[in-house]
C-alpha cells in the first residue's frame, strides 16, 4: 500500500506501508545504529517522535521479548530505507508483524540517508506518515500539533506501579522511572542491587522513607522542564541520598541545582558517540539517544564537568561531589551499542555504599 512522509517544510517522501496502516504524526529524528534496532524501537526515550533508521537494511535478524527495553514501544512512527521480511533463520518476529502487533504505523522505500542529511541541515521538525491523508491534509495536521517541547511525554512511558527486581538480600537501589529503559534495571541487579522502581511522580520524602543506598535518575523522553515534577523531587534529595542520572536524569539534576538546558538542533542518537573523559583524558564511544543538553555556562560553583561530547563539546557528565551526585548524558547500559561505560554502574555502588558522609 502506498503511504507518505510529510515533513513541516513542506518536503514530501513517496513510499510503502509498514506496519499498521493509518496516520501518525511526531517530532523526526534520526538515528545512526547499524543494528539494535530492535532496543532502539522499544526505548522509551522515543515516546512523541517518529524515528528515521540511517542504516539502509532493517529486520534481518528476528524480534525477540527478552531483548526489549519496555513493555511496548512509545516511538510514534518508524522510516527505513528496507524492511526485511524474513529474518536469518526463520526465528522471531519479522518487523512488519512486530509493529502491526504494537500498534506503530511505519513506512519503507524511503532515501533514509538523504532525509538524515535534512534534518541534519535544517533541524529535527515535525512530520506525518500516513496511508490515508492527501499532501495538503497532512500539512494541515502539521500546523495543528505541538512540538515536542511542549509535550508532556514522561508521564506516558513511566511506571503506574512499584515494582521491585533483584535477590530479596540485595542493597536497596530506588530508580525514578522516566522512562527506565530494562537494561538500566538489568545492569543495577546484576551487580547485586534489589532495586525498587518508582512512578516518575513519586515524592521525595517517599524515596527517603523507603531508605535505599541510593537513588538512579533514569532516561526517558521529551523536554525535562516539562518534567517538573521530577525536578522538584530531585532538588529535594539533594544532600540525603547518593544519586546516579541518566541521559534525561542528568537534565533532570542539572535543572535541579539551578543549570538550564535548551534543545540541540538535531540531537544525538546511534550507538557511535565519541565522549571525552577529563579526569582520564581518554576518549570512550558511547550509545546516546537525546535532543536536549544542559548550558555548561549556567552550572553553578561546585559542579564539575566530566564528559564532554567530541562533535560538538556539549555537556556529557557532571560530578557534584557536596551532594554525592554523578550523571553522564549517554548510556552506559547501552542496548545496544557498545559497554565501554559500564563501569559507572560499578562506581554507583561505591558512592552508594560509602553514602553523602564520605563523598
Amino acid at each position: 500500500m502506498k503511504s507518505i512522509l510529510v515533513l513541516e517544510d513542506g518536503s514530501v517522501f513517496e513510499g510503502k506501508a509498514l506496519g499498521l496502516t493509518g496516520t501518525a504524526w511526531g517530532e523526526l529524528v534520526f538515528t545512526t545504529g547499524m543494528t539494535g534496532y530492535q532496543e532502539t524501537i522499544t526505548d522509551p526515550s522515543y515516546a512523541g517522535q517518529i524515528v528515521v533508521m540511517t542504516y539502509p537494511l532493517i529486520g534481518n535478524y528476528g524480534f525477540f521479548e527478552e531483548f526489549t527495553e519496555s513493555e511496548r514501544p512509545a516511538l510514534r512512527g518508524l522510516v527505513v530505507r528496507e524492511a526485511w521480511g524474513d529474518p536469518q533463520g526463520g526465528s522471531g518476529e519479522n518487523l512488519d508483524g512486530y509493529l502491526k502487533r504494537h500498534g506503530i504505523i511505519g513506512i519503507e522505500g524511503i532515501d533514509t540517508r538523504a532525509l538524515a542529511k535534512k534534518i541534519k541541515d535544517g533541524g529535527v521538525m515535525k512530520a506525518v506518515i500516513s496511508t490515508e491523508l492527501e499532501e495538503e491534509e497532512a500539512l494541515k495536521l502539521l500546523h495543528e500539533v505541538p512540538a515536542l517541547e511542549d509535550q508532556e511525554l514522561v508521564k506516558a512511558v513511566t511506571t503506574k506501579e512499584i515494582k521491585t527486581y533483584g535477590r530479596e538480600d540485595g542493597m536497596p537501589v530506588a530508580v525514578l522511572d522516566l522512562g527506565a529503559k530494562k537494561s538500566i534495571v538489568k545492569s543495577l541487579v546484576e551487580r547485586g542491587f534489589r532495586v525498587t522502581v518508582f512512578p516518575a511522580d513519586t515524592p521525595a520524602k517517599v524515596l527517603v522513607d523507603f531508605e535505599p543506598v541510593g537513588v538512579v535518575i533514569s532516561n526517558g523522553p521529551g523536554n525535562p522542564k516539562k518534567a517538573d515534577y521530577a525536578v522538584k523531587t530531585t532538588r529535594d534529595l539533594l544532600g540525603k541520598l547518593p544519586l546516579f542520572g541518566i541521559c534525561l536524569g542528568h537534565q533532570i539534576i542539572a535543572l535541579a541545582l539551578g543549570a538550564n538546558t535548551y534543545k540541540l538542533k538535531f540531537g544525538h542518537r546511534g550507538c557511535n558517540h565519541p565522549v571525552k573523559d577529563l579526569r582520564k583524558d581518554k576518549v570512550y564511544i558511547t550509545s546516546q539517544n537525546h535532543g536536549f543538553a544542559v548550558d555548561s555556562e549556567t552550572l553553578p560553583e561546585g559542579a564539575e564537568v566530566t564528559f564532554v561530547n567530541v562533535n560538538d563539546g556539549t555537556v556529557e557528565g557532571l560530578w557534584i561531589p557536596k551532594y554525592s551526585v554523578f550523571s553522564v548524558q549517554f548510556h552506559p547500559e547501552a542496548s545496544p551499542g557498545p559497554l565501554d561505560m559500564g563501569h559507572l554502574f560499578d562506581e554507583f555502588i561505591a558512592l552508594a555504599k560509602g553514602g553523602i558522609e564520605n563523598a
